[in-house]
């Protein structure tokens, strides 16, 4: 029995596994590399951090198939924290951040990932496809024709490939044929050993070498606190565009205390915060990159490629390594979104584009993406903050409030204007047949209107609460606050 449970979260894909694992983990390399060189360290703590995310998210992750390791997000935030305080004190805030991440795991915060609007994932993953794209250009400063020849031929492999066969992950043979000619030919171009020094050593169990005081807590708190809020961010996000391209479920609260599991892991073992990475992650669903061994896969060959074949990967040439970005910026895109934009609501349309703009600007998603959401609930918010009346006169002389919207915090006001005290007549009837009173303001406002009523001997009588709205009322009570 378990070996069957083994097999069927494991084993179940292995050779598409192992080879978009292999993909993967080449691509990482310059990506940690970058990294590490933005968060001001050496380029082996983010090869350590990618290489021991990797490897403990694909045992203890909720989302098979997703990669993660060390991010430009993440090492955004670091840069003040080395700069001013030293190494030491980076390997201690990677470990609050996970200690963080796993509090809020048990805490079950990836709920509120549930209230993401589909404009705002929309307007994520086409930002993170710009940013992707954008960051390649770089590569083509001061370059030859050569390297344009060279990013041609790696999309033409990647592209043509699939069309002869889809045994082998056409990304991973393109980086081959383009290293291969790129050795063969002697061609000058700018190598993976370019973008830093990568040293052949296994990563060590290492402890902060600092002092456990107040002080020291109060420095790294505000850095890992940014962290987590950003690694499970851009993690849940990324987990939810997988969940989309697979068609099948992930595990959002396990997946939380897994990133904090590995970012502990990554702090003791001289590595830097990281979390899921969604270019690598295309790469390696794209390559056919679907159980926990893809992952495990991508982690424990990255450290092969640094121990054993480290002079070889010094010279990949980057241009094969810019044209599987371009492939996964293209890929990542999406293009239907804008061909429909025309016909989604212009609110929705709105927050994509806001979402979009800010991520670019700020390059930092969890920003963009809180802003998305954000003005989501503002625009839900002004929506649902309508409400009116129909009223009605009876035979008898009774007048009657046909209550229609939602009556909470945010129509209270507008819900006391609805009413003609001074000339109503001495019965009155609120139904709220088509509202509902959601919170203490919307029975506050019900408890004003009657309160003001009954100074005027009139009666109110009020009918048509639905069964919520009814026990809400009954809880609190109608009556108004002191002063009304």
């Amino acid at each position: 029995m378990f070996f069957d449970k083994i097999k069927a979260t494991w084993l179940f894909n292995t050779r598409r596994d192992v080879l978009s694992g292999m993909t993967v983990a080449i691509a990482l390399i310059p990506e940690a590399i970058a990294f590490s060189i933005l968060a001001g360290v050496d380029p082996m703590v983010g090869l350590y951090a990618s290489f021991c995310i990797a490897l403990t998210i694909s045992i203890v992750g909720g989302r098979p198939g997703m990669i993660s390791a060390a991010t430009g997000a993440m090492a955004s935030l670091m840069g003040p924290l080395v700069s001013k305080y030293g190494i030491e004190y980076l390997f201690a805030a990677t470990i609050l951040t996970g200690l963080i991440q796993f509090l809020m795991g048990v805490l079950k915060f990836g709920r509120f990932f549930t209230f993401i609007p589909q404009s705002v994932v929309t307007g994520f993953v086409n930002a993170l496809a710009i940013i992707i794209f954008m960051a390649q250009l770089t590569n083509f400063e001061d370059a030859t024709w050569i390297m344009y020849a060279m990013v041609a031929g790696t999309l033409a492999i990647i592209y043509l490939l699939p069309l002869l066969t889809k045994a082998v992950p056409s990304a991973l043979i393109a980086i081959i044929v383009m290293t291969a000619v790129s050795i063969s030919m002697h061609l000058d171009l700018r190598t993976v050993g370019d973008m830093g020094a990568i040293t052949q050593t296994m990563p060590f169990f290492h402890l902060p070498d600092m002092s456990l005081t107040l002080h020291a807590f109060g420095v790294i708190l505000p850095y890992s606190l940014a962290l987590a809020v950003v690694g499970i961010t851009e993690s849940l996000m990324t987990a939810t565009i997988v969940d989309s391209m697979t068609d099948t479920k992930s595990n959002k609260h396990t997946e939380v205390k897994g990133q904090g599991i590995a970012n502990i892991v990554s702090g003791l073992f001289g590595g830097m915060a990281g979390c899921a990475m969604i270019g690598q992650t295309v790469i390696n669903v794209k390559s056919g990159g679907r159980s926990r061994l893809s992952t495990l896969v991508a982690g424990v060959f990255l450290l092969f490629l640094i121990l054993v074949l480290g002079d070889v990967v010094k010279q990949i040439p980057m241009a094969a390594l810019v044209g599987v970005m371009f492939m996964v910026s293209i890929g990542t895109f999406d293009w239907k979104s804008v061909i429909t934009i025309g016909r989604i609501p212009r609110s929705d349309a709105l927050v994509m584009v806001v979402t979009v703009a800010i991520v670019i600007a700020t390059s930092n998603l969890a920003i963009g993406v809180i802003s998305g959401v954000v003005l989501s609930a503002l625009i839900f918010g002004w929506r649902s903050a309508r409400i009116q009346t129909h009223t009605s006169v009876s035979t008898s002389g009774a007048k009657t409030y046909a209550i229609t919207g939602q009556l909470f915090f945010g129509t209270m006001a507008a819900f006391a204007d609805l009413f003609d005290y001074k000339n109503d007549p001495a019965a009155i009837t609120l139904d709220f047949s088509r509202s509902h009173v959601w919170d203490h303001s919307g029975v506050t406002a019900i408890a004003k209107v009657v309160a003001k009523y009954e100074r005027m001997n009139k009666t109110v009588t009020i009918i048509g609460l639905n069964e919520e709205s009814k026990q809400l009322v009954a809880q609190i009570g109608l009556t108004a606050p002191s002063g009304h």
